[in-house]
C-alpha cells in the first residue's frame, strides 16, 4: 500500500499517535451529531501532543475534545485539528507525599491527566482515602473538560479542589500553573495573563474520607442522575447555566418548551435543560432548538440564558422548522 499524506506527516514529525482526515465528529460527541474534522489526532502521550502542536502550526485552529460532552460541531465541520485527549492523556496517581495526611481533615493529593474521565477521578480519590470528590461521578466528561469550564454538580465545583495544573500552549510548550494564575467563576476559567493554553493534567486536593462511605455516596448520586436525566438518549448534559437564584430547567419548563423539537432534536421530557437526539438529529437541528429556547425564555421571562455548551465549526444548510411532539 502506498504512503498517503497522513503517513508522510507522521514520519516527518516523528509522531506516534493516530491521525485521520475528514473524521466524522458525530462518532466522538455525546450528542452523536455534527460534521467532520479536517484533521483528527489522538496523541500517544503528552510528549507526542507537544510534537503534533509544533508541527501543526498557527494560524490553523485547534480544538481539544475529551468525551465530547458540552460540545457541538456544526454540520459543515471544523476546519482545523481536533485533538482527542480521551484514551491518551490518562495517567492518574497519588502525588508523592500526597498520601501522608498533614492534618485530621487532609486527604490525598491526586494527579489526573486531562483525558481521565471525571468519574474515574472520583472513584480513585475514594479508594485512596479521599472525601468530597463524590460529586465528580456525576460529571459526564473528562478532567480536562471539567478544568476548562469549572464543571460542577450536586454542590461541588472542580476548581475548589485544584492545587495546580499542567497546560500546553500552541507552540507545544508545557507550563505548570497555579490556581491564583486563573480567573475562576461559575462555569468559567481563564488565564489572567490572557495566554491561550490547554489543560493536560492537574493536581487535586481532597479532604480525608472513608472509602465505603464515599462509594455509597457515589451510588446515590448516580441513582439520582438515572432518575432525573435522559441518560438513555444522546445528549450533552445541561445546555444552559443556571441563572443566579434560579434553575434553567425550571425557566424552560415554565415557558412550555418540554417536548419542543426541530427535526431529530428535542427538549427532553425528563429534564428541560437537556436537548436529546431522538435518532436523526443534525447539528443544525440542535442549534435551532437552543436558539428557540433562548428567544422564548427571554421573551417570556426577560432572562437571558447563558450556554454551557460550546458550538464550533461551519454551518451547512438551514434547520428544519420547529414542531411540537
Amino acid at each position: 500500500m502506498g504512503m498517503d499524506m497522513s503517513d508522510t506527516f507522521m514520519l516527518e514529525h516523528g509522531l506516534r499517535g493516530t491521525l485521520r482526515r475528514s473524521e466524522p465528529m458525530a462518532r466522538h460527541l455525546s450528542w452523536r451529531a455534527g460534521g467532520a474534522a479536517r484533521i483528527f489526532y489522538q496523541p500517544a502521550d503528552v510528549d507526542d501532543l507537544r510534537a503534533f502542536l509544533r508541527a501543526f502550526r498557527p494560524p490553523q485552529p485547534v480544538l481539544f475534545v475529551g468525551l465530547g460532552s458540552n460540545l457541538l460541531v456544526r454540520d459543515g465541520g471544523f476546519d482545523g485539528a481536533v485533538i482527542l485527549s480521551h484514551h491518551a492523556l490518562t495517567g492518574i496517581a497519588v502525588e508523592p507525599g500526597g498520601g501522608g495526611f498533614a492534618s485530621a481533615d487532609a486527604g490525598p493529593r491526586v494527579f489526573a491527566g486531562a483525558g481521565v474521565p471525571a468519574p474515574h477521578l472520583a472513584r480513585f480519590a475514594a479508594k485512596h482515602g479521599g472525601g468530597g470528590a463524590e460529586w465528580l461521578a456525576g460529571v459526564p466528561g473528562t478532567v480536562g473538560g471539567a478544568l476548562a469550564m469549572n464543571a460542577g454538580c450536586y454542590g461541588g465545583e472542580t476548581w475548589n479542589h485544584v492545587v495546580s495544573v499542567d497546560t500546553v500552549d500552541r507552540h507545544g510548550d508545557v507550563h505548570r500553573r497555579w490556581k491564583p494564575e486563573f480567573d475562576v467563576g461559575y462555569r468559567h476559567v481563564a488565564l489572567r495573563s490572557g495566554e491561550d493554553e490547554w489543560f493536560v493534567g492537574g493536581v487535586f486536593a481532597f479532604e480525608r474520607g472513608e472509602t465505603a462511605r464515599a462509594m455509597g455516596r457515589m451510588r446515590d448520586l448516580l441513582a439520582t442522575r438515572v432518575a432525573t436525566q435522559p441518560l438513555g438518549q444522546p445528549n450533552a448534559g445541561s445546555v444552559f447555566r443556571n441563572p443566579a437564584g434560579d434553575h434553567a430547567a425550571r425557566l424552560i419548563e415554565s415557558c412550555g418548551l418540554k417536548g419542543f423539537r426541530v427535526g431529530g432534536a428535542q427538549v427532553s421530557i425528563k429534564h428541560a435543560n437537556f436537548i436529546v437526539n431522538t435518532g436523526s438529529a443534525r447539528a443544525a437541528d440542535i442549534e435551532a432548538v437552543i436558539a428557540h429556547i433562548e428567544a422564548t425564555v427571554r421573551e417570556k421571562t426577560g432572562i437571558r440564558l447563558v450556554r454551557e455548551v460550546r458550538i464550533v465549526g461551519e454551518a451547512a444548510g438551514d434547520a428544519r422548522p420547529g414542531e411540537r411532539k
